[in-house]
């Protein structure tokens, strides 16, 4: 059960790190690179500037899923720790 929490409590986290880092990578070539805007609703990029939309609007089971997974797996830890010492 420990390791089965381990794996819940770190993969989600890094999978939302990786998504994250990837459409920031698209944020920063359309800004530096391509001289434009970023649609954050359409995810392309634009030259009109475009408001910003804040992630966990934009992706809410994502980010509200990847966050109760890893709550999920602290849980499991804890269970995981306490059965062995029993």
């Amino acid at each position: 059960m420990l390791k089965l929490g381990l794996l819940l409590l770190v993969v989600p986290i890094f999978a939302l790190m990786g998504v994250y880092f990837w459409e920031l990578g698209d944020v920063r070539e359309c800004a530096l690179i391509q001289g434009g805007h970023w649609d954050y609703l359409e995810g392309v990029c634009r030259d009109t500037p475009q408001a910003f939309v804040p992630w966990v609007e934009r992706q809410p089971w994502l980010v509200n899923g990847g966050m109760l997974l890893s709550l999920a797996g602290v849980v499991l830890c804890m269970v995981g720790l306490i059965a062995k010492r029993r």
